[in-house]
């Protein structure tokens, strides 16, 4: 049960940026015995995936701060994010340190096809919200909700890794965050149609 709560939430901060969970777990798993990934998955803790994730990490950071540009990124991600999902949350629930639970060793399958859903969900919902956010900021909401963006990420993989009952809790509030920011832009969009209308 703890890896399958650690995997739905860094299955959830990759549907965010693909590169920050498998950075946090790549890195734990190199440096710390905290996380023991399978042989199967120890391709994850080399240096040219760590090298790469960071590269692409990198690119993610700048592309996705930029009007216009984040919307295109995000059409790339479409794939990226749910597969990276799936590969962490087969990956972690898999991992010896976090649970003794022999059935998702043994269906492995399952963390995949989970950690596609979740991150293909919370993607799905980033990239909906995004667009609307650059209209109803005219491009100056961009690279502040995806630093938040960044930051939720950051904060939801590490609050997975080492206190993984709370990940329930994290995903219910960003999932709430998200519904109330996309309301909130939808209704002052329509607050300057009208006005638009009037004028």
């Amino acid at each position: 049960m703890i890896a399958a709560l650690t995997g739905m939430g860094l299955s959830a901060a990759a549907g965010l940026n693909a590169y920050i969970p498998f950075l946090i777990v790549a890195l734990i798993a190199r440096f710390t015995d905290y996380i023991t990934l399978p042989q199967s998955y120890s391709l994850i803790e080399s240096w040219w995936a760590i090298g790469a994730g960071a590269v692409l990490l990198l690119t993610e950071v700048v592309l996705d701060k930029v009007p216009a540009v984040d919307s295109v990124n995000d059409a790339v991600q479409t794939f990226i994010r749910p597969s990276m999902g799936g590969l962490i949350f087969a990956a972690t629930s898999a991992a010896e340190g976090l649970d003794h639970s022999t059935w998702m060793t043994q269906n492995p399958w399952i963390g995949v096809v989970l950690g596609i859903i979740t991150s293909g969900l919370v993607h799905t919902g980033k990239t909906v919200a995004r667009p609307a956010i650059n209209a109803g900021t005219l491009g100056f909401g961009a690279p502040v909700a995806s630093t938040v963006e960044d930051g939720a990420s950051v904060g939801l993989s590490l609050v997975a890794v080492f206190i993984p009952v709370l990940v329930v809790v994290v995903l219910v509030a960003l999932a709430w965050l998200l519904i109330w920011l996309w309301l909130k832009v939808r209704r002052w969009r329509r607050r300057r149609d009208q006005r638009a209308a009037l004028a």
